[in-house]
Parts: structure tokens; C-alpha cells; sequence
């Protein structure tokens, strides 16, 4: 308790009181402490080196920019004195970047893959070219009494995607004009199958026809070359039986169950397929209860449909707004007159499409011509601003 200082005005304090008397409060010392505390860090933190300041530890010399070449649209020529082995063929062109240590050496770096280069206004997207997965992939597998059919897995992953080869969505969604194409009768010539899947772009498409022998092993080297894969589904044309595309044709007037039974045997006859195409089909395609049964089972199992262009009226916008199939429809055929002019000037309409639509499909038969024409379109597309994609790509955000 203060002391009265009028009551007793002549008392004297000790020095403890006086010190007392003239203490700091607490917010200052508070104060007090906190800044020498500071000052005593700080003095610390400049006294210590620090191991990252200063001069860089690695520095890198960027090369100047040049055009990627892929095997599979320019391959590189193999050096004389040595053949390239089976392995170096897969790979294709090695890049090397030489980054500048402080010895001045330089160190080269061989990533395992070549990539693809996509060339968009000012921009380059660069993207892995990697072989696609061998098939079936076990998650989008089912087994049944005639085989392996497709599946949507237990996650939601539907073969169509699972089976894809990727494409950038930055790609997709670009202004660039894109073109897709597709060669069907893949499977029944093993020969030319597998020099198709060698010399023509990763982007190109498949469609194997189901009467071929070995056919997985034939779709597996096709997606170990980059190449997706659909398959092509017999249906009844005008004409037939004169007209016949082959065993288990799918009939316009045929039941429900007998459609179906012959469908799920063409869907096990291989593995490894994004969708389905039609062969031939001028009288099936314009009949719209078949052709919902069709569309019903491809949406369920978690697959594309393709019309292929070469029926000049079908049912299936119409059946695919009641089935909610995702479904397309070529532009153009390439090869109803198999003459290199004649592919090459409907090579040059489905450009004329891609410029005007964003998109175009065009499909053709696996034909020696129309192979060795598309390989020489394609050589030089890029450097005309198209862009080459596989089918999947032109599905992606759409119905129909």
C-alpha cells in the first residue's frame, strides 16, 4: 500500500523504495526484450553462410530451338557402317540435352522415348510418344462363354479411354485445324497390317476386321507402334446375300437376340478396341431397332461408334439421341476410287473440312495405295498448320 506522503511528509525511504517507486511497467520491458531478442537473431543470421546464396550450383546451356523429328512421320537415316537393332527401332531418334557444368564438359542425356511435337500458333506442345499397352487390360475385361468381351470397370474407366492413345486436350480444344483418320480391313493381309503399323503416324487409327487370324497378337504390335485400334462389325448392306460381308452379320430384320449373339462374337474375336465401326450396313443403318439394340450394348460396355461414311443415309443421329451413344460420323472416304490422285485430292477436301470445322474424319480401306498415299500426306500436313489425331480425340466432350 502507497504511504501517505501529507501524513508523514518527513519520513525517509529506503533504497529499495525509491527503486520501487521508479520501476518501468511491464509493456516495456516486454518491449525491451523483444527487440534485443531481435537484434541478438538477426546478428546471428548474418554471422551463419548460407549454402544456396550466391553463385548458382549447375548452369545449363539451352541449344537453339529445333524441329523434333519422330520415326514416325520422317525416320532417321540409319548409320552405315552399323543396322540399327529391333530395340533402337522402337525408340527412334534419341534427344540429347548438354547441359554446361564447371569443368566445361559435356554430359548427354538419352531419355528412353521419342516424343511427338504438336505445333500450335506460337506455342509447341511436346508430348511422350509411347507405345500403347498390349490388350485386353484386365480392368476393362470380361470374361464369357465366347471370350473376352470389354467392359466399364469397377472405377468408372470405360475402354474407350482406357484404350486411347492420349491426346492434349490443349490439342482438342485448339484453333488448329485437326484431322483424324481411320484405315479398316486391318488384320486380314498380316504383312501389310504390320507395314502399316510401321511406316504410317501413331495418330492414324485402325480398324481390324474380325475375320483375320491372330488377330490379337496383330492388334497388340499395332498399339506397340502407337496406333489405336476400333473394330469394324459386319452389317447388312443393300443386295445382300449377293452382297455379303462375311460370317455373323448383324441383319436388319433379324432378332434381338440373334444380333446380339453375333455382336458379343465379333467383340471377343480381339481386345484392345476404343469403339466400334461399321462394315458396310446400307440396309441395317437405316433400320432404327436393330441398330438401338447395337447402340445400346456399345454405350453400356463403354465404347465409341463410328459411322464410317460410306452410307449415304443411316438412323444413327437419330438412334444415338434415344440410346445416348456417343457416336460420329466420318466426313469423307478416301478411297472409293483407289487411285494415289484420287486419295489425294479427298485428302485435300478433308483439310478443306478440318480449316473450316476444327475437325474432320476420313476413313479408308487398308489398301497398299492408300497407305503409301497417306504416308506421303502426312509427311507434310504439319508444315501446312494440320494437325493429325487419332478418332478418340475427335469424341472427346461430344455425344454425337
Amino acid at each position: 500500500m502507497r504511504r501517505d506522503e501529507l501524513r508523514q511528509p518527513l519520513r525517509k525511504r529506503h533504497l529499495g523504495q525509491r527503486l520501487w517507486a521508479i520501476r518501468p511497467n511491464g509493456l516495456v520491458v516486454a518491449s525491451v526484450l523483444a527487440l534485443a531478442g531481435f537484434s541478438g537473431m538477426s546478428a546471428w543470421l548474418v554471422s551463419k553462410p548460407h549454402p544456396f546464396a550466391g553463385e548458382p550450383i549447375i548452369t545449363v546451356a539451352i541449344p537453339p530451338l529445333e524441329e523434333l523429328q519422330t520415326a514416325a512421320t520422317d525416320p532417321a537415316p540409319e548409320p552405315e557402317e552399323q543396322a540399327a537393332s529391333p530395340a533402337q527401332e522402337q525408340v527412334g531418334e534419341a534427344v540429347s540435352i548438354a547441359p554446361a557444368p564447371a569443368d566445361n564438359s559435356a554430359v548427354t542425356i538419352e531419355p528412353p522415348v521419342e516424343q511427338d511435337t504438336y505445333q500450335q500458333d506460337a506455342a509447341i506442345i511436346v508430348t511422350p510418344k509411347r507405345a500403347l499397352k498390349p490388350a485386353p487390360i484386365a480392368a476393362v475385361a470380361e470374361q464369357s462363354a465366347m471370350g473376352t468381351l470389354p467392359r466399364v470397370a469397377d472405377n468408372g474407366k470405360r475402354p474407350a479411354d482406357v484404350y486411347a492413345r492420349t491426346t492434349p486436350m490443349g490439342i482438342v480444344q485448339s484453333d488448329s485445324p485437326k484431322v483424324a483418320i481411320l484405315l479398316g480391313g486391318m488384320g486380314l493381309n498380316r504383312d501389310l497390317t504390320l507395314s502399316a503399323s510401321r511406316n504410317l503416324p501413331g495418330e492414324v487409327t485402325f480398324a481390324f476386321a474380325p475375320y483375320g487370324d491372330q488377330l490379337q497378337d496383330q492388334v497388340n504390335k499395332a498399339r506397340a507402334q502407337g496406333h489405336e485400334v476400333m473394330l469394324q462389325v459386319p452389317m447388312e448392306p443393300l443386295g445382300f446375300p449377293a452382297n455379303n460381308p462375311g460370317p455373323q452379320t448383324l441383319m436388319a430384320e433379324g432378332s434381338d437376340i440373334a444380333n446380339n449373339q453375333a455382336l458379343r462374337w465379333h467383340m471377343t474375336r480381339f481386345s484392345g478396341y476404343t469403339g466400334l465401326v461399321n462394315y458396310m450396313g446400307g440396309r441395317f443403318m437405316n433400320a432404327p431397332k436393330p441398330l438401338r439394340a447395337v447402340l445400346t450394348e456399345t454405350r453400356q460396355r463403354g465404347l465409341y461408334f463410328l459411322e464410317d461414311g460410306s452410307v449415304p443415309i443411316s438412323s444413327r443421329a437419330t438412334v444415338a439421341k434415344v440410346t445416348n451413344a456417343q457416336t460420329r460420323r466420318a466426313d469423307i472416304v478416301l478411297d472409293a476410287n483407289a487411285t494415289p490422285e484420287a486419295i489425294t485430292a479427298q485428302l485435300e477436301l478433308v483439310e478443306g473440312q478440318a480449316r473450316a470445322n476444327g475437325f474432320a474424319i476420313a476413313t479408308g480401306s487398308g489398301l497398299e495405295v492408300t497407305i503409301d498415299t497417306v504416308k506421303q500426306w502426312a509427311e507434310g500436313a504439319r508444315e501446312r498448320g494440320i494437325v493429325l489425331v487419332p478418332v478418340s480425340a475427335v469424341f472427346k466432350g461430344r455425344r454425337s
